[in-house]
This record gives C-alpha cells, structure tokens and sequence, in this order.
C-alpha cells in the first residue's frame, strides 16, 4: 500500500520519428540529442510504452505498478469504477519538422472487434506554429469512399481534405473517424484515449533511409471514416485564473488555466488531474512541499490529493475525466 502520494512526474518515452525534428529540445527543453525525435510521451500505459515514475518515494515504478497498489487513490473512485485499472487517457508533446501522414482512427467499437483496444478521439493544443503552418482535418465538403479512393488513386486526395492554417493557442477536437495529419513547423500538445491504433492513409510518397515506404492501412481505413464535413476547431475563454473549459467529451475534460499569481484548488476524489505547462512555468504546493514545472512539464495529481495550490506566471491545460 503506497502510504504518502505527491504528484507523480514521469520519465518521458521519445519516439524518433521520420518526421520529428529538435523542438522537443529547444521549445520544450527535453533532453534529446537525435534530430529526428517526433514525439514524447509523456503519461503512457500503452503495451511496451508504460510511463515510469521520475520523481519521490515511487521513483522508479510504473505507472501500472502505483495504479495496481492504490486504484481508487491514482485514478479516482469513478475512474476506477468505469476504467478498473486501465489508465484511460495518452498524454504527449509533438514536433512536426515534416508533414506527419494523412491518418484516421477506428471508433471504439471497431477497434475493440479487431484490436482488442479503445478508440482514439484526441485533441490537439498548439503551442508553436512556424508561419503559414497547417493542419489537415477532415473534408472540405462531404464526401464518400468511392470519391476517396478515386482521390487516393489518383494522388489527388489533398484536394477534397479540409487544410486550416493555425497558430499558437488554437485547438482543434478530433473525434475518431476524423482524416486528418499535423503539418510541418509544429509543436502540439495532445491528449488522447489510450490507444496506439493509427489506420495511415497516405504519406506523400516518402521513403526511408533504405527507400522503403511506410505501411499503409487503405482497406481499414474505409469503414473507419467519417465522409462527412466536421467541425474540429474549438473556441475558449482565456480568463485568468480560472478553469476555461476548451473540451467535454465521454473521454476527457480538458480546461485552459492562464495562471497568474496564487489559485487554491479544491476537488473531488472521484478522477485523477493532469496539468501539461504549455507555456511559462508554475509551483504546485502539497502539504508543505513545493513543486515546479516548466513550459514541456505534465504532472498528474492522484484523485486522493484533493486541495493544494498553484502559483506562478503559466499557460496550463488541465485534464480529468468527468
């Protein structure tokens, strides 16, 4: 039985990727010498990837293995009571030095018929936008497999996909069955269900060091999207120290908190809390102890510390499942 809990930092999983660049080192400050890290995960139970506890008495545990001791305590007693000891929600940092590929993911249910695994609704915050950066999100208008494998065959799918420009702030909720792909020059904080399974669709024909392509999913991908035109932009509030509430899905909660000096936070044991720092840099005080975080930190709150507070200058997205 784990006696004393404090909030949990994590080593963060670097994942080298073909379109990662060194953001992650120099926007994020995370220790990384390759030119070509894509991603940091940052909160992970996924198979092979499990997050290992980086600060305190538990250093050195996975997060399974401090879920599995004290479930109602880490989780949250109406976590528990859905999830049981799955850890629900993926947490991680991107930097995109090249368009990543055109992508969907399966819904719950058909990723539970073929891969035993949640589905993948996410949500993107932007924290770097070089100039002129853009997304790809779904449709410009509603289309249907016939017209999308016309497109793909014909290399012209960019021209039915929906392109936003973007710039530092903006959120985009993504649900699954949504195409969609991170353009290059960008940094994105992203949150999504627990789950690794990605159906890619295109990738602009590239070719790795041995000139090899990277596989594709066309034929699961068809009845994993949504033809339909979405709405995946997300407007908030930005009011200071406040809880501004950017995303309320079945999966996640997430709020934007633009901290400014001294907030009391008060809450219930029911769920687990994640603050990711997107911007500037903050102290969190529990019971006599203080904690920093800076711009690239994720910290999780277990659901049993329930009153503490933060202080300093920051930019925070604050997770939870309601």
């Amino acid at each position: 039985m784990i006696q004393n809990l404090y909030p949990l930092q994590f080593e963060p999983i670097l994942k080298e990727r073909i379109w990662g660049g060194e953001k992650l080192k120099t926007v994020l400050n995370k220790s990384i010498e390759s030119t070509t890290t894509g991603e940091s995960w940052e909160l992970s139970t996924v198979e092979g990837d499990v997050s290992i506890v980086a600060n305190g008495e538990l250093k050195g545990k996975s997060l399974l293995e401090v879920i599995d001791e004290a479930p109602n305590e880490i989780l949250g007693t109406a976590v528990y009571q859905k999830f049981g000891k799955q850890f629900p929600l993926l947490f991680k940092y991107l930097d995109a030095r090249e368009d990543l590929s055109i992508q969907v993911h399966p819904n719950d249910a058909l990723a539970k018929e073929r891969h035993n695994s949640f589905g993948k609704t996410e949500m993107w915050y932007i924290m770097q936008a070089d100039d002129d950066a853009r997304i790809i999100v779904g449709f410009k208008e509603k289309s249907n497999a016939n017209e999308y494998i016309e497109n793909l065959k014909n290399k012209s799918l960019l021209s039915i996909l929906d392109d936003v420009k973007v710039k530092s702030g903006d959120v985009f909720f993504l649900e699954t069955g949504t195409v969609h792909a991170i353009g290059a020059g960008l940094v994105v904080a992203e949150i999504q269900q627990t789950s690794d399974i990605t159906y890619r669709i295109y990738d602009f024909d590239r070719v790795d060091a041995n000139g090899n392509g990277r596989e594709l999913h066309i034929d699961l991908a068809l009845d994993a999207i949504n033809y339909d035109k979405v709405d995946t932009y997300k407007q908030y509030n930005k009011e200071v120290n406040q809880s501004n509430e950017v995303v309320d899905c079945p999966y996640f909660t997430t709020n934007f908190v633009p901290l400014e000096g001294e907030v009391s936070i008060e809450k219930s044991a029911e769920s687990f809390t994640v603050y990711m720092c997107v911007e500037g840099s903050f102290e969190l005080v529990y019971n006599g102890e203080k904690y920093n975080y800076k711009k690239g930190d994720t910290v999780l709150i277990p659901a049993a510390i329930k009153a503490y507070v933060l202080n300093g200058k920051a930019s925070i997205l604050e997770i939870y499942i309601s």
